[in-house]
């Protein structure tokens, strides 16, 4: 017999996914300049020149059986060394290579990193809004998914709520900063909350509670906007990453799960991790991009690019009458719907073929999500849409 759940899994994709296809019938129907086209994150910015010539040199000077063979399941030993040591240097967090664990880009991070902490019916704790295959990440785990709200005027974690919601089903807890879908990034002091949280939580109740770190947008911050990451204020934090969206690679599939060097059971953890990675049928990771990311740790795409179209489309969306809050990070703009009814907001954009997110997959009503990660004279041809779909609502 098949997997009832995974059938329905396979018959109802992400609400962003359809989207996305709906636009590509759309622009072959009517032309793909017409269709504007918000609603995938993926990088528009190309990969840098160095990224390139690293593949090039691998190729030409690396023996095939190295460059296309089998690495150890956690990863290349040198990989590893270079992305520990470019951590330490940058972010000063202690680690050893033996702390690395390399994946498939940071989808499967997390999923290796939810088998290795839940148990069957353990709760995982989420902050909405938040990327919705959390919930089917956590599901396949055996976990069940928490909702704990944000403050909507900044976008930080709601403490009250969130102290309500832990308990001694609570296996793990998932940040991630830079957000996707808000661009909010979490600010130290909300980081020194939580933490505090989650230990006197631990302390309560006698067990371990893990911090899940999600971080595919590290490196996308705006403003000189400090970054402080979870690691350097939760013991007990695993950090998930990817090089998909620093380097403009998401289709690559590349990143590393890093325990923290100063968690209760770190080998413990780490080894849970191999072993669910072996459940998983993760034998490792792609070997040629494991080379190529250790060969451009801290390099990045021209980040000024999503810079100016932050500005440009918030400064159109804002100049047509509606609500956003300005993101901090990433690549998204979060706007409040106008009639507080996501799906119809993103329903009533379509009409001027412009596709935007609708918020209640993320675990919130009431919002699009706006990926500007995309060419500028998209954006500088959706002004026009945008302000006939504010005159729809009266705003202008």
């Amino acid at each position: 017999m098949l997997n009832e759940k995974m059938i329905q899994l396979g018959e109802n994709s992400s609400v962003i996914r359809e989207l996305f296809e709906y636009g590509n019938r759309r622009k072959a129907e009517i032309g793909e300049e017409k269709v504007l086209d918000f609603s995938l994150g993926n990088p528009n910015v190309p990969a840098p020149d160095r990224v390139t010539r690293s593949f090039m040199h691998l190729l030409e000077e690396t023996e095939a059986s190295l460059l296309h063979g089998y690495t150890s399941a956690p990863g290349d030993m040198s990989v590893r060394k270079a992305v520990s040591e470019y951590m330490n240097e940058t972010y000063n967090i202690g680690c050893e290579p033996t702390d690395f664990y390399m994946t498939a880009g940071a989808a499967a991070s997390l999923t290796i990193t939810l088998r290795s902490v839940c148990r069957e019916g353990n709760q995982v704790i989420v902050f909405t809004p938040y990327f919705p295959e959390y919930k089917v990440f956590i599901e396949n785990a055996g976990g069940v998914t928490v909702e704990v709200p944000v403050r909507t005027e900044d976008f930080q974690p709601d403490f009250e709520a969130l102290s309500e919601a832990l308990s001694p089903d609570t296996a793990a807890v998932i940040v991630n900063s830079p957000n996707n879908p808000t661009g909010a990034v979490l600010t130290e002091e909300s980081l020194k909350q939580l933490a505090g949280y989650l230990e006197e939580a631990q302390e309560r109740f006698g067990t371990e509670i893990f911090l899940i770190s999600d971080e595919p947008y590290r490196e996308l911050i705006y403003d000189e906007v400090k970054l402080a990451l979870p690691v350097n204020y939760y013991n007990n934090t695993i950090v998930c990453y990817s090089w998909s969206k620093s380097l403009s690679m998401p289709g690559e599939r590349i990143g590393y799960i890093m325990v923290s060097p100063r968690a209760d059971r770190r080998r413990k953890i780490f080894t849970a991790i191999c072993g669910s990675g072996r459940s998983l049928g993760f034998v490792c990771a792609p070997s040629m991009m494991q080379y190529v990311a250790a060969m451009n740790q801290g390099v990045t795409s021209d980040l000024d690019e999503y810079a100016k179209n932050r500005q440009l489309i918030y400064e159109i969306v804002t100049g047509c009458g509606f609500e956003a809050v300005r993101p901090d990070g990433a690549f998204y703009l979060f706007v409040k719907s106008p009639s507080g009814d996501g799906k119809e907001f993103s329903e009533r954009a379509k009409k001027y073929e412009l596709l935007l997110v609708p918020s209640d997959s993320f675990g919130i009503e009431g919002y699009v999500r706006i990926s500007y990660c995309v060419a500028r004279k998209q954006i500088e041809r959706s002004e026009e849409a945008f302000r006939a779909l504010a005159a729809d609502y009266g705003l202008l």
